[in-house]
This record gives C-alpha cells, structure tokens and sequence, in this order.
C-alpha cells in the first residue's frame, strides 16, 4: 500500500512568522495533531501540540521557533517505511513530497485506520508496553510536567491512594494550564502567581472514567476505541481487573507494530533519532545483540530504543535520556539511563538493561517466536 492512497492534501499552515497564539489557536479549535509551518511559500517544519509543553513561549512567539523538522515522505513511500519514520521521528505527522514539492500529509491515524482489518490477528498482549510510569492523585501539574519531560511521554495514568486506576493525564489536558494560563500569569493581577499554577492537583485536571482494554482485547477493537475516542493511548488492565494498570497501548505502539521486519539480525526500533549525534543505528544493535547473546535462552523478539534531549547541557553537549526497552519470550526487560551525549545516556541505559536481565527468572526458549508477529500481520 503506497501512502498517496491515505495521505491529505487538507491541511493547515502558517507562515515562520506568525505568532504563535494563532498556532495555538488553530491546534484548539480544529483538534490538528500537527500544523505546517512554511517560509517563502515553501516547507520549513512541522508544530505539534506536545512541542507546546517543552518550553514556557508566550503567544507573541514566532512559529519558526517553536517548529522541529518532521521526516519527509514521498507519495510513492509504503506504508510500513513511512510508519517506521514516524516512530523515529517521533511525530504523529509528516509531510508528503512530489517532485520536490509538499504535496499533503499523511497522520498517524490515517495510516491506522488504512491497515485496521490487519490488525485483527494481534491481541494488545502482544505490543503493548508494560514499564508503566504512574502518579497518585495528589501529585501537581508541575510534577507531571517533569514526569511528561524526563521520560518522553504523553500520558500518565493516575492511581488513587488503594492503588488503583482513578484517572488519566495528558498533554492535551495539561496544555491550558501550561501555556495559556501561565502566559496570563506573567503580566497584570495575576503576575507571580505560576507557582500556584503548577501546584494545582492532577486530579483536577486528569480524564475519569479511563478508557482501557485488556491484555486479551484484540489489537483492531483497541484501535477502533483510540480512534473513536480521539484518544492517543489506552490503560491496559489484566483480564480479571479492571481496577489494575498492567500497561499502555498507545498508537505509536502500533505503528511500531507495523515496521517489525523478520531479518538475521535483531530489529531494533529507534525514536527520536536526530538526538543521537555521533551514536550510529549499527552500533546500537550491536550493542544491544552483544549484551542479548551471552544469554541463550531468551530470545528477542525486538528491541526500542527512545532517545529525549533536555534543555541542560555541558560544555555544549545536552543531557539525553535513553530507555531501551526488549520484548522477549519471559516478558519484556527495560534499562534507563541519563548521560551528556547521546552515547553516554546509551552506555548507562545499556549497564541497566543487563543487570536487570540478569535479574530475569527461568529463561527458556521459545521456538515458536521467529517472526511470529510480522507472520501474523502479513502484507500490507
């Protein structure tokens, strides 16, 4: 399936230099995951609403410094390459180029909602992530805005003080508070007042009732709900449960999904790849293949690495956080790490990742994996 088959030529744009009030405006009323943003007619970058919670801009702010590039595709692109570059880039919209030319864009959504008959041989079992990040119901607005920041994420479920699932937080929800209501708070009545702001609780802020599914629910109702629902993600609870967070299923999740190739050497997905600096792709895998292989019996069935650049920086060179999370036959297994430098922040996440395989139990082989979900999911 060639991308031109789902990609738009509707979209909205504004020019580097419009304020970035109209921006926010525009990603408001017309709920738009990405805006184009051009200079001299032609294609610049993309703004999205998560941009908005990386830094304190106030509304008189020129688009061409809030924007970040988005990986261009072509109209004859397929499908699973233009997933794969999504999840890399970390974005939920790209541009589509003809001859040089932009010539629409293509969502997240629209390429899920072109493979969703496919998805119906997955369970959520299967691709969703269990290394949860979580808040209690008291937590503030300041402290998801770190939690969001630090880890690279765009939700967060919240648990009540028993533990169990009360309410959800996103970026969507939390950007009012952040950008508006703090831009007010800096002049007239209100000014001194962003501490108050960040202090507001998540509970006031946070989605109740959550939308979830379970570990068994099939990959395409899951979806079908996100995509019904406009939602970005889904709690995952066990079967027996529904008061228990087990995971998150989020449609980058999926869209990973899409990209697993059946090769001789591990797959390994990586987002956000332009914070990688000097570190390569082939020494990523290697050395994820090397610390893999000195144990035998558990079997990789694929590896994500998610690189996230923050502000601070050392002598020119910014502090990068680095998860790599493997999916293995016994479960999955992550490692974290901090560091000056895309491969400093690597090399602690890798230390991490061993130890914590060596802390797995009862390894044993699974000889039915080999390439069991791109059988599963066939050709698109």
């Amino acid at each position: 399936m060639d991308i031109e088959d789902i990609a738009t030529r509707e979209f909205s744009e504004v020019d580097v230099d419009e304020r970035l009030g109209k921006v926010r405006s525009l990603l408001e009323r017309e709920n738009l995951k990405g805006i184009i943003v051009t200079g001299d007619g032609e294609y610049a970058g993309v703004i999205t609403e998560k941009q908005l919670l990386q830094s304190h801009v106030e509304d008189n702010t020129k688009a061409g410094a809030m924007m970040r590039t988005a990986p261009r595709v072509s109209r004859e692109d397929d499908v699973r390459d233009v997933a794969r570059v999504l999840v890399e880039g970390g974005v939920k919209v790209a541009p589509v180029f003809e001859n040089g030319s932009l010539w629409g864009i293509v969502t997240a959504d629209a390429i899920l909602e072109a493979v969703l008959d496919n998805l119906d041989v997955l369970t959520v079992h299967d691709i969703y992530s269990e290394d949860v990040i979580s808040l209690p119901e008291d937590a503030t607005i300041g402290q998801v805005i770190n939690k969001m920041r630090e880890n690279g994420i765009s939700r967060l479920p919240v648990l009540n003080e028993n533990g169990y699932l009360s309410g959800m937080v996103t970026t969507h929800d939390v950007v009012d508070v952040v950008v508006r209501d703090m831009n007010k708070a800096t002049t007239g009545d209100r000014a001194g007042d962003i501490e108050r702001i960040l202090d507001i609780p998540v509970y006031d802020v946070m989605n109740s009732p959550v939308e979830t599914a379970t570990v068994t629910t099939s990959v395409r109702d899951a979806v079908e709900g996100m995509l019904n629902g406009d939602y970005g993600g889904l709690v995952i609870t066990p079967d027996d449960d529904d008061r228990l967070v087990a995971g998150i299923l989020t449609k980058t999740d999926v869209l990973r999904a899409l990209t697993y190739t059946e090769e001789d050497h591990m797959d390994v997905q990586i987002t956000n790849v332009d914070a990688m600096d000097t570190l390569t792709r082939e020494e990523v895998r290697t050395s994820i293949e090397e610390v893999v292989d000195k144990y035998q019996d558990m079997q990789v069935q694929h590896a994500h690495v998610r690189f996230n650049q923050h502000k601070e920086k050392l002598r020119g060179t910014p502090l990068i956080y680095c998860q790599i999370r493997l999916r293995t036959n016994v479960g999955q297994v992550a490692g974290t790490g901090e560091g000056y430098g895309a491969d400093s922040a690597f090399r602690v996440a890798l230390d991490k990742l061993e130890r914590n395989v060596i802390e797995l139990k009862g390894v044993q082989a699974d000889e039915e994996y080999e390439g069991q979900l791109l059988r599963k999911l066939g050709e698109l």
